[in-house]
């Protein structure tokens, strides 16, 4: 997966296939795309309580479980106010045609 490596240390958005949203910066991946991320956060939305942000640290995710990688626009993100978006949480990706 040489696509990811221009995004290696790197600010990256991860959407997973049970519709979890979780930034980091991007330390290592493999062939197979389980990637580690440095300083990862998850974002819980809730449609009338603030979005929670969850502290994971250094954090491993296997390939897969992963749907969409994406840099993240760090000037962007700072102006963003997370905790006042509100939102449904992502539906989980696995037998969605079920």
């Amino acid at each position: 997966m040489s696509m990811l490596k221009p995004f290696l240390e790197k600010p990256v958005r991860v959407i997973t296939s049970d519709g979890k949203l979780i930034t980091g910066i991007l330390q290592g991946f493999d062939v197979s795309t389980n990637i580690i991320l440095e300083k990862a956060q998850e974002r819980v939305f809730h449609l009338t309580e603030e979005t929670q942000t969850i502290d994971l640290g250094l954090f491993l995710l296997r390939g897969n479980n992963v749907v969409c990688i994406g840099l993240v626009d760090e000037e962007e993100e700072e102006t963003i106010n997370w905790a006042s978006l509100h939102g449904r949480q992502l539906g989980d990706t696995r037998h969605a045609l079920d």
